[in-house]
């Protein structure tokens, strides 16, 4: 498979990383800032490989290798939509970090268009691939939770004033958002995923509480309700002291309990079924060890992905997910905004619509 990244930032490494584990040949890297390039290959020790192009222009390096088949994208939140859609009309599948768009009009553009034109677009929702994660799954999809009562998903960590000068895109609505879209939008998408998808309406408070140099919220709490008639809450922030906290997601059922933990849904720390079945104890009291926040999902999303190109099949984590956990963020968010609830579909709505709200 013949890849390229473009940006070169925090997450970089994770996806070269990735690269490499599936064994791709990394064609070239792209940022607008030249010494990102080898300092994120240098983590690989692949700074001095000739064979890697670098570029400053991703369009440049598109028009200059059509022989690429793969490309991430992994620069600041607010260009994702663009890169993709350009990406997307030069016949290059793509993995779209999250958010995968800062607008519902970008996000539907990059569904409708990838299916279109025949190109496979993933939203790089990497903890779907987390063993308790899928774990869970494969219980929700054998029916052992019964009939779905309600959810919940806490990501409570920490982000300080270093962390925001590292980039000065971060908590701006133009480029970013808030805790909500960057540090919590993967446990949103597994909630949603996990209660059956079929969100209609969402109840949402935010609120920039210790961030005063930020634009967007710090801290923000949402009630979410499916057509199912199940129910959710959503609680993100980072405010925690002194450091992260946990990535929670609950699951209830008629007859099944699941409680994923760990910084970051990697451990499960509850797995009780009516139905007891083989591997039951092997699955509780799972636990993942992770070197950081990220997880270690990447890989296996990469895979998954190259492998959905060969066989002509849509991507585990296809952009439809990318463009329904961003929904859920833009309508507690436009929720804030109306002090109102919010009815999905979801249409018309953006993080520059809300600007000075805080």
């Amino acid at each position: 498979m013949k890849y390229a990244l473009i940006g070169c930032g925090r997450i970089s490494t994770n996806h070269i990383a990735a690269a490499v584990r599936n064994g791709f040949e990394i064609v070239a890297v792209c940022d607008v800032v030249p010494g990102k390039m080898d300092a994120a290959l240098a983590k690989h020790g692949l700074e001095g490989d000739p064979s890697i192009a670098r570029y400053a222009d991703y369009r440049e390096m598109l028009a200059e290798h059509p022989e690429i088949e793969l490309a991430s994208v992994a620069t600041e939140s607010g260009k994702h939509a663009a890169i993709a859609l350009d990406l997307i009309d030069a016949g290059v599948n793509a993995i779209v970090e999250k958010p995968m768009a800062m607008s519902m009009a970008d996000a539907d553009e990059i569904v409708r268009r990838s299916a279109e034109r025949g190109v496979v677009v993933s939203a790089c929702h990497q903890n779907r691939f987390n063993p308790a994660v899928r774990r869970t799954r494969e219980a929700l999809e054998q029916g052992r939770f019964g009939r779905l009562s309600h959810g919940s998903i806490h990501v409570r960590w920490n982000r300080g004033r270093g962390y925001y000068d590292q980039a000065p895109w971060r908590g701006t609505w133009a480029e970013d958002g808030g805790c909500l879209m960057n540090q919590c939008i993967h446990g949103i998408d597994l909630l949603r995923w996990m209660m059956g998808g079929d969100l209609a309406r969402v109840h949402g408070v935010t609120r920039q509480r210790l961030h005063g140099y930020l634009e967007a919220e710090d801290v923000g709490v949402a009630v979410l309700e499916f057509a199912s008639g199940a129910v959710a809450t959503v609680e993100g922030t980072v405010n925690v002291y002194p450091k992260n906290l946990e990535e929670t997601l609950y699951l209830f059922g008629e007859t099944g309990t699941v409680k994923i933990g760990g910084t970051s849904t990697n451990d499960i720390d509850v797995w009780d079924f009516a139905d007891e079945r083989p591997g039951d104890e092997g699955a509780r009291g799972l636990r993942e060890a992770t070197s950081n926040v990220y997880g270690n999902g990447h890989a296996a999303l990469f895979a998954d992905v190259a492998a959905a190109i060969r066989e002509g099949r849509e991507p585990y984590v296809p952009a439809r997910a990318g463009r329904d956990a961003l929904e859920t963020v833009l309508a507690i968010y436009r929720s804030q905004r109306t002090g109102l609830p919010v009815d999905l579909p979801l249409e018309g709505f953006g993080t520059l619509d809300m600007e000075g709200e805080f």
